[in-house]
């Protein structure tokens, strides 16, 4: 008998030959960056509609992948590669399909000056409130549940199966802005509180430092929730409201909840940091000195807006004296000045006659506080300028800060004048730079920022550097005050899956060297248990949180989204967290 060729629709033999490849083949090896950037390639130009959309043209793309998105749509519990697949796969669907929502997202939060207020307790502050209000909408909004607590601590949680939790800590706040420091070099002027895009920047205060993580962890627990993979553990979003002031919100909510065993933290940089520096602030009082008017004073000094950044500028004062002859004494200055320091970093002296004033401001650019590497410190370049003038200042409070910022610090920023510089082979060495200049309480304190890592005690660190000040105080007939209060380092050795999870999805989704790293940063880590940062800075990237002109790439932001949404799959599903 002779048996005709049976002829199947196209759809159907293509339906035909996938089942067969997932039935006879091994699962496909996890995708990594070629893959990846291929898919992200070729969807994002028109994004498919759904999820399941998504998979049809992934698999139409990888048809290795059959075997994966087979075990998803079968709604059982996903393992192995499978789990790392699809996981990848909801990322990269996230970021192509929800990166306007996020944008739109960001720029609502940025819009909220979230600055801590000394007038107005945070927890009352009207934009932290009305913060806790956008993220409580878009929990609901994307079926996820939240509690306020307080206005210290804004939750949102996707539960899991399971009883264990993994929390990921983030924060609202932001560092305050100096506005005429937001300047593009074309002139351009920003507004600090106002999302601007130019090319792939987006500037902002906190677009970078937490609000970009925010609504990136919100968007991939709603990708998370709605692709309906099961999740072995519940996922808990903290976001935090005095992370920038000392934690205070993120300690009164340890004394009424109970914190997730293992956390990880959104506010440092990748691959996995595993040890952060201790922040500190030492700040030096010197007495109100008014001065009389017949000889040239120093009457104002102003530098960073908050302790923990490097400025962009910083300013000086002069009234009283010849103004004439003091304007040309610091212009005959300001050339060999600039000259004898260029070698340690770029930076510009402009003097201006202000009715009966001058003004002095020292441009140079701005740092994240633990970052003085990145940035050329103005305050120290100021005083030492005004040192060197040859002016004949009078003997004030301000007199006293400029030799006191010279002789103490200069342009160094690894307490070399202070004879208490040290290193640790990992976590680098400590820093100190000045930032902050004020007049409070009839006194100008001048506050330096201090990084110390491993390899000193905050008693003893704070000892020697007391001494050191007292000594110059005694030699130079300076009466003064000292406070420092300093935090400790955090050295943490996390082993096990979860750590090497961190490091394999940012290995594979960036082709770069994945290893725990340290950061001179300090953050809410510190307060939680089992605490590990993932991001959001990159890498050989200089970390814009605190500068003027803060900004985040959304080539980076995109990065976050599809791997905030993997860590959420696969942390979610863990064994064992060690």
């Amino acid at each position: 008998m002779t048996r005709l060729p049976i002829r199947l629709p196209a759809a159907t033999l293509l339906a035909a030959t996938l089942f067969a490849l997932g039935a006879t083949s091994a699962t496909a090896a996890p995708l990594a960056k070629p893959e990846l950037d291929r898919l992200v390639a070729s969807t994002t130009a028109a994004p498919p509609a759904s999820f399941n959309a998504f998979l049809d043209a992934a698999v139409k793309a990888d048809p290795k992948l059959a075997g994966s998105v087979r075990a998803y749509r079968a709604k059982r519990p996903l393992k192995g590669d499978d789990l790392v697949n699809i996981g990848r796969l909801l990322g990269v669907y996230n970021r192509v399909h929800n990166q306007q929502a996020v944008l739109d997202s960001i720029t609502e939060m940025v819009a909220l000056r979230t600055v801590r207020d000394d007038k107005v307790p945070q927890h009352e502050n009207p934009a932290i409130v009305e913060f806790g209000k956008v993220v409580e909408r878009m929990a609901k909004d994307f079926g996820l549940q939240f509690r306020n607590v307080d206005n210290r601590v804004f939750e949102v949680t996707l539960p899991g199966q399971g009883k264990e939790t993994f929390g990921i800590l983030t924060h609202a706040d932001v560092v305050p802005v100096v506005a005429d420091e937001w300047v593009l070099d074309d002139g351009t002027k920003l507004d600090p509180f106002k999302v601007t895009r130019v090319g792939d920047y987006l500037y902002g205060r906190g677009t970078i430092d937490d609000k970009g993580s925010i609504a990136a962890a919100l968007f991939a627990m709603k990708t998370v929730r709605e692709s309906g993979v099961p999740l072995a553990r519940t996922i808990r979003l903290m976001i935090e409201t005095t992370e920038e002031t000392g934690g205070d919100g993120m300690k009164y909510y340890r004394d009424k909840t109970a914190l997730p065993e293992y956390n990880i933290v959104l506010d440092s940089k990748y691959p996995a940091v595993v040890a952060e520096k201790g922040s500190g602030a030492l700040t030096v009082r010197f007495p109100d000195q008014p001065a009389d008017g017949k000889q040239a004073a120093i009457v104002a000094m102003a530098g960073a807006a908050s302790a923990n950044a490097i400025p962009q500028t910083a300013t000086a004062r002069i009234a009283g004296g010849d103004l004439n002859a003091v304007a040309t004494t610091l212009e005959q200055a300001r050339a060999a000045f600039i000259a004898q320091q260029a070698a340690q970093g770029k930076f510009a002296i402009d003097i201006a006659r202000n009715g009966d004033a001058i003004d002095v401001k020292v441009t140079g650019s701005s740092a994240h506080g633990s970052r003085p590497e990145e940035g050329v410190n103005p305050v120290p370049r100021l005083a030492m300028f005004l040192q060197a003038s040859g002016v004949p200042f009078a003997d004030n409070q301000y007199a006293r800060a400029t030799r006191y910022l010279t002789d103490l610090y200069g342009t160094g920023y690894l307490g070399e004048k202070m004879d208490v510089g040290y290193r640790d082979d990992f976590m680098g060495p400590l820093t100190m730079s000045p930032t902050l200049i004020r007049e409070r309480n009839g006194k100008l304190e001048v506050t330096a920022n201090v990084r110390m890592p491993r390899g000193s005690t905050p008693d003893a660190l704070r000892a020697k550097i007391a001494e050191r000040i007292q000594a110059w105080g005694a030699q130079t007939h300076t009466t003064l005050e000292i406070q420092h209060d300093q935090g400790d380092w955090m050295a943490r050795d996390p082993k096990g899956a979860w750590l090497s999870t961190l490091l394999n999805i940012y290995g594979d989704t960036t082709g770069l060297e994945a290893k725990p790293v340290p950061t001179a940063g300090s953050t809410t880590a510190k307060l939680m248990p089992n605490a590990i940062n993932f991001g959001p800075a990159m890498p050989g990237k200089k970390y814009t949180a605190h500068n003027a002109k803060e900004y985040k790439e959304v080539s980076d932001l995109n990065l976050d989204m599809q791997m905030f949404t993997e860590m959420l799959v696969r942390v979610g599903n863990l064994q064992k967290m060690q």
